[in-house]
């Protein structure tokens, strides 16, 4: 029974079943975790922060340390990346020598720092989780460091390599089997063949990323397609349907328990 009802929430927070809902109520601490990443990936950010909060409380070590950095990218996605590092920092202190929660702190740690233009102090966070990556077992990993590889060159304006690590990223999440993590993989390659100055293959993969979005109810990055297709136009939906998309999945967030930063 427990068995099932882990394959159940890993399934929904890193297979795939990301769109899953009602998600089982979690028995065990590890659940918790799994069912708090899938709530988050739909943009369910008030279930998905009563399940963290339990964990919080949990011994110094790997699951403590996932929870902190869990709640981190929470706050990322919704703008609060100054907020986010004091989380990730936490995570770096509560993940002892275990590789994939260390890994993922300090990824999330690059995040922060680039969010808030801290680009040198970003690069080195990714050094440094470069050391730990051979370690660390789950293969969403070095998916994630791919999307902050390509989002740092984004942000200092190098579309080549940005298209580069996205395209890895891509590669990669194909393997791991996580359509969640796919999907955002399609995300931030949009966005760095925007910046490569590519738009219409950054608007291709755009639309394509939108439909899936839609088809497995990830609102986070449905927002995260729109906003970027109403800068560089969709081939599929006026520009006022874009921006209704994007303010429709704004308000959706708000009202699931996300508190946007511009708010």
């Amino acid at each position: 029974m427990i068995d099932d009802l882990s394959a159940t929430l890993a399934a929904a927070a890193f297979g795939d079943a990301p769109g899953t809902w009602p998600l089982p109520a979690a028995v065990t601490p590890r659940q918790r975790w799994l069912r708090a990443v899938a709530a988050g990936g739909q943009g369910r950010y008030g279930s998905a922060l009563a399940e963290l909060a339990a964990l919080y409380r949990q011994p110094p070590g790997p699951l403590a340390s996932l929870a902190h950095s869990t709640r981190a990218s929470f706050l990322r996605q919704l703008g609060w990346h100054d907020a986010a590092r004091g989380w990730d920092g936490r995570a770096a202190a509560l993940a002892g020598d275990d590789p994939e929660a260390l890994a993922d702190a300090l990824i999330g740690l690059a995040a922060d720092a680039l969010g808030v233009g801290r680009f040198a102090a970003s690069q080195r966070a990714l050094d440094r989780a470069a050391e730990v990556l051979p370690d660390a077992e789950p293969a969403r990993l070095p998916v994630r460091f791919a999307w902050v590889s390509a989002e740092l060159a984004m942000a200092r304006g190098d579309g080549a390599a940005a298209v580069r690590h996205a395209e890895t990223g891509v590669g990669v999440a194909a393997a791991l089997g996580s359509t969640r993590h796919a999907v955002k993989s399609d995300v931030v390659l949009a966005a760095a063949l925007c910046c490569s100055g590519d738009l219409e293959a950054s608007r291709r993969v755009a639309d394509a990323a939108l439909q899936a979005t839609e088809r497995h109810g990830l609102i986070p990055l449905r927002w995260a397609l729109a906003s970027l297709l109403a800068g560089i136009g969709s081939a599929v939906l006026s520009p006022q349907q874009v921006v209704a998309l994007r303010d429709a999945c704004a308000a959706q967030v708000r009202s699931r328990g996300g508190v946007w930063a511009l708010d």
